[in-house]
């Protein structure tokens, strides 16, 4: 699963020279139009894109996800930015395109792997993340990008310039890290959330950017297959248990990991119970604390340990 940084830089947005920019619009002509309320989420083809991507992000920012019915990660990634797209009540748009039904469009802006994000700002199109990067990441990408939108001057929703929320800025060894992932260098993103955690105890993106490496070391080579068959064979086997878990995360299964290592707590005494828990807490560090099923998944250990 790969992943990318954040890439906020006019120099690096992607090559468009095929598709024509939008121009702007003639006096007293009807601006891009605006996502109502609950409708920020919008199915957009090569015939569309030009309007309600280009022409959309000079009022918000635009997040563009090429997926695939058949893409795995895809609908790993999905929902995450649907459900932070209507959090955010209309702050930015998530533009969805299906590469298999636009495939020229997406030979066009050359997307090479699928999940693919990219960000509309302005007009422009720059480079955004690939892969299923965990809610928490997308959430800091996000801060990024309104704040990035802010300084642009986009106005928002309705609103006049200025007028969308800032986020912090991104600490350098997060983009250290962001950097090391996308470089596939875990050891270096590992050392560089630990130079955070180090600098900030308790800073929970670098507690979850440190799950989230740990959960990749841990399943690296596994066979889900293999491993999903010995956990049902033996519900005994720990080892099984815990990784059918993590494999269960990275394919936001999560509710089933969370069933799974709960039973395990109640059927388990001693070291074995203590390194169930263990897991289970680390693997809620990996999502967005605010995930309702890691609210749920917190509530059922906490009844299954007492």
């Amino acid at each position: 699963m790969q992943r990318r940084p954040t890439d906020l830089n006019i120099a690096g947005a992607v090559d468009l020279s095929s598709l024509r920019a939008p121009a702007p619009a003639p006096a007293g002509a009807p601006g891009p139009p605006a996502a109502a309320p609950g409708a920020h989420v919008l199915d957009v083809t090569e015939a569309t894109f030009e309007q309600e991507v280009l022409q959309r992000s000079m009022q918000v920012p635009v997040l563009v996800d090429f997926w695939a019915d058949w893409c795995g990660p895809c609908k790993q990634l999905s929902p995450v930015l649907e459900r932070l797209a209507a959090a955010d009540g209309g702050a930015w748009v998530l533009a969805k395109v299906d590469v298999d039904a636009n495939q020229a469009l997406a030979g066009q802006l050359q997307i090479q792997s699928i999940p693919t994000v990219l960000l509309a700002l302005g007009g422009r199109l720059i480079q955004g993340f690939t892969g299923a990067l965990p809610e928490r990441d997308v959430r800091s990408f996000l801060d990024q990008v309104l704040a990035a939108a802010q300084q642009a001057g986009l106005p928002g929703p309705g609103g006049e310039a200025g007028d969308l929320p800032q986020g912090p800025p991104a600490d350098p060894e997060l983009l250290a890290a962001e950097e090391a992932i996308a470089n596939d260098d875990l050891d270096a993103a590992q050392a560089a959330y630990d130079a955070l955690l180090a600098r900030k105890p308790g800073d929970p993106v670098a507690i979850g950017g440190r799950a989230w490496v740990d959960l990749i070391r841990r399943t690296e080579g596994l066979d889900p297959q293999e491993v999903l068959g010995r956990a049902t064979a033996d519900p005994s086997d720990v080892d099984a248990q815990l990784s059918a878990a993590d494999l269960e995360v990275l394919a936001d299964r999560v509710e089933q990991a969370v069933a799974r290592l709960v039973g395990l707590v109640r059927v388990t005494a001693g070291d074995d119970r203590e390194r169930v828990r263990t897991h289970l807490l680390g693997l809620f560090s990996v999502l967005d604390p605010e995930d309702p099923r890691v609210v749920a998944g917190r509530r059922q250990l906490a009844n299954a340990l007492f």
